[in-house]
């Protein structure tokens, strides 16, 4: 069928409800929203679902939401009889209809004999995943659009081992999916009764006591002066009450929350876009920083699970760092005080993405700690923690350019709670050496080299937009400079192919990293750049990166090679 077809059949449809038919005849004659919302279906991956929310195949709504959990179901029942009493635990965040997502997704699992657990109120996301592991699930859903704006909702599948699900499971789940072809297949209980059976659960403070427990576990130097200034924002998500608790009970006095963020609102309504790598989502903190004298700007996002932080420098301004920046300082007290401790373990390990800078591979290396790489997403970060303990390896750490790092494996996903302790203690700590942690960044500079990054997105919106995507890929594939500003290209990767060539020799050498639409190219003096699609958002993304004697060079090789990489996209129309 095609789009208007399909947008017929939800009207007349007997299990679609009034407001929703009400909501399609308001855009009867809207041909273009029309042939949007219902030219293709809301695709499963292993980012989940992700969409802009209302009625329509591409939308996210209690349909949709209801058709892809009797997919997990069937998925799950088809693994057996252990798996079906083990359940699977909900969590979801501030966002419209976020609540009644997660709801209608537990009643689909009860209704199908799961036993479901279902957080009381809105958790951050890294707490689901603890939950998986705690509880010993089968699967976990965390209903959440992460950091996109308001009008977004999103849906995220985990695996029993608490992180999210990797290509071959969601494969199998989007399998199970394709047979649930009307809402007629979906399996409906009433919450009393789920309730009356015991197969709905619902959670609360136990499983946040000890969660909380975790993270604080994880401090690294516990009687250290906690006399420093600091200002947190949630941006109006679930990260206010997990956050100021963990720094409260670790002795943090100081912290001063932005009143305006602190608590959830749907409509992030004083920063429109709540994205924490956005510096824009600061202004609120910078303001309030000032007036009581911050030294340390702390924001995570609506779910929690990433965070980005300021620091005030020396003529009373706040510097924002960027995510390799940020996980820079996070590898380097990690490292240095389980150092300290004597609880570095045998055959450390750390993982990063492969579009995340290498100044944190080159720290770790100096302590004798071994860095992997992963695709993007902590599904492969945290996906490739079992793989390191069969080879004798400890992880103690995971991390990627876009805000997201994990301390630990008792959460397998990124964690904006523990993140927050462990920086507010770094900054801490450092203090009472007499240094910031603007400071320890220009001494890993001065150490290791003047490394510089620069993320750049080409937002491609709608149905025209993922086309020139496409072909913006597929140009570049058979299209990339052989040089830049008299560089040569060393090698390059194409991650779809998964294979590395070499330039000069014409060598061809497998890449054992996953399968993935990323292309990555060195250059002879350690630069290097790579270009990918975003799995969840309508954008192109390039990610640069240089090293340089000085900072000054290594800026100027970020803006000769931007020119040349955008000149060669924008060339496909």
């Amino acid at each position: 069928m095609n789009y208007r077809e399909i947008y017929k059949e939800w009207l007349n449809n007997e299990y679609i409800d009034e407001d929703t038919k009400k909501e399609l005849e308001s855009i009867k004659n809207n041909e273009s929203e029309i042939e949007d919302r219902f030219y293709k279906e809301l695709e499963f991956g292993t980012a989940g679902l992700r969409g802009k929310i209302g009625a329509g195949t591409n939308r996210m709504n209690i349909y949709n939401i209801s058709k892809v959990t009797q997919g997990l179901a069937n998925y799950i029942t088809k693994k057996g009889e252990d798996y079906v009493k083990r359940g699977v635990a909900i969590a979801f965040d501030c966002r419209h209809f976020s609540k009644e997502f997660a709801k209608a997704a537990a009643l689909v699992l009860a209704a199908n004999g799961i036993k479901t657990y279902l957080f009381e109120d809105l958790r951050p996301t890294p707490e689901l995943s603890f939950t998986v592991r705690r509880l010993n699930t089968a699967a976990g859903i965390v209903v959440t659009a992460s950091h996109n704006p308001r009008e977004y909702n999103g849906y995220k599948v985990y695996s029993e081992d608490g992180a999210q699900i990797l290509t071959h499971v969601a494969a199998g789940i989007t399998e199970e999916i394709s047979k649930v072809y009307d809402l007629s297949k979906v399996k409906k209980i009433e919450e009393e009764k789920a309730l009356d059976l015991g197969l709905l659960k619902i959670l609360g403070k136990d499983i946040d006591d000890e969660y909380i427990g975790k993270v604080k576990g994880l401090s690294l130097r516990e009687d250290i002066d906690k006399d420093i200034q600091i200002v947190y924002t949630p941006l109006n998500g679930t990260g206010s009450v997990p956050v100021q608790r963990v720094l409260k009970e670790r002795g943090f006095k100081n912290i001063t929350v932005v009143p305006e963020q602190k608590d959830p609102d749907p409509d992030f309504t004083t920063v429109g876009y709540p994205n924490p790598e956005d510096t824009r989502a600061f202004k609120y903190s910078e303001e309030l920083g000032k007036k009581v004298g911050a030294e340390l700007l702390i924001a995570t996002d609506p779910d929690c699970d990433r965070l980005a932080i300021e620091v005030r420098n020396k003529d009373g301004e706040y510097v924002p760092f960027n995510g390799n920046q940020t996980g820079v300082i996070l590898i380097n007290y990690i490292i240095e005080g389980m150092k300290e401790k004597g609880i570095l373990p045998k055959n450390p390990a750390i993982v990063k993405s492969i579009v995340t800078g290498d100044l944190g591979k080159a720290i770790a290396k100096d302590y004798g700690v071994e860095t992997f790489e992963a695709l993007t997403g902590f599904k492969n970060i945290c996906g490739l923690i079992p793989e390191l303990i069969r080879q004798d390896k400890q992880f103690i750490f995971g991390y990627e350019e876009s805000i997201g790092y994990v301390t630990g494996t008792f959460v397998r996903d990124k964690d904006g709670v523990s993140s927050a302790m462990l920086l507010c203690e770094a900054a801490a700590y450092y203090k009472s050496i007499g240094k910031t942690l603007l400071d320890v960044l220009n001494e890993v500079y001065e150490k290791y080299g003047y490394y510089r990054e620069k993320q750049i997105s080409l937002v491609l919106e709608g149905i025209e937009g993922k086309k020139r995507i496409e072909r913006m890929m597929s140009f570049y594939r058979n299209n990339f400079p052989q040089e830049i500003n008299a560089v040569k290209l060393e090698r390059y990767i194409d991650y779809d192919r998964r294979i590395e060539y070499k330039v000069e020799s014409g060598h061809k050498m497998p890449c054992r990293i996953p399968k993935s639409n990323v292309l990555r190219f060195f250059l002879e003096d350690e630069s290097w750049y790579a270009v990918r699609p975003s799995g969840t958002e309508p954008k192109i993304k390039i990610y640069i990166y240089t090293k340089g004697k000085t900072a000054k060079e290594a800026e100027e090789k970020i803006s000769t090679m931007e020119s040349l990489i955008l000149e060669k996209l924008n060339s496909v129309k």
